[in-house]
């Protein structure tokens, strides 16, 4: 346990921050989790809609320190790679079963 008071105020300043970092975490988690889902299921137009939700949520996290801004970028990317794959993708029809 810290015994200056500096120290103490440190390690409540850190506390709080791990708590914020953490949270902002776990919403890109659930929001990415919400893409992935969109990206399996949905048209293309909220595909791309809900992109740009993550893809700020990500900026936002980079820009505060919480994300590297490689990884941010890489992460970006990825979903960006994402939606194009399903851009180009021909529209399946009603009864056609998916390919193996």
């Amino acid at each position: 346990m810290p015994h200056t008071k500096s120290a103490k105020k440190s390690l409540r300043q850190t506390e709080k921050r791990r708590l914020r970092n953490k949270a902002v975490k776990k919403g890109i988690k659930v929001q990415l989790k919400k893409f992935l889902d969109l990206v399996k299921t949905g048209t293309l137009e909220q595909v791309q809609a809900e992109l740009k939700v993550t893809v700020a949520k990500v900026d936002r996290a980079a820009a505060h320190k919480v994300l590297h801004r490689n990884t941010a970028a890489r992460r970006k990317a990825l979903l960006a790679k994402m939606v194009n794959k399903k851009a180009a993708a021909p529209p399946k029809a009603e009864g056609e079963k998916p390919a193996k």
